[in-house]
């Protein structure tokens, strides 16, 4: 197996309404995405994000479009009028995403698709 971050194969895109997260994950080739739906599951997502997502993590899948849509409440410590965090915004969230690791079999044949 071979550990990748999800930015070698996938993008992602994020934005927020009060305090609730919603994180866009796209599969950058076909092949990649069954490797998303097997293994970013919500409570992977939600323990990647401990410590900035309180609530529920709730996962979309769209397979007609290879991509998966995350719903992360309680995450903005109450949302941009009531947090005194510096940075209250969901945007950032993608990009964490991201950083996550996952594992890929070395001896599939659209390994090399993928990354």
């Amino acid at each position: 197996m071979s550990s990748v971050q999800l930015v070698e194969i996938a993008q992602a895109r994020s934005g927020d309404k009060g305090n609730t997260v919603n994180i866009g994950l796209i599969a950058k080739e076909e092949g990649a995405y069954s490797y998303l739906v097997d293994q970013v599951t919500s409570d992977k997502v939600k323990e990647h994000l401990t410590g900035l997502v309180n609530g529920t993590v709730t996962r979309y899948e769209l397979p007609n479009i290879g991509a998966l849509n995350f719903v992360c409440t309680e995450a903005l410590a109450g949302g941009g009028s009531n947090s005194v965090r510096l940075d209250n915004l969901g945007k950032c969230f993608a990009a964490n995403l991201l950083r996550m690791t996952i594992d890929i079999p070395e001896n599939e044949k659209n390994v090399s698709d993928i990354i």
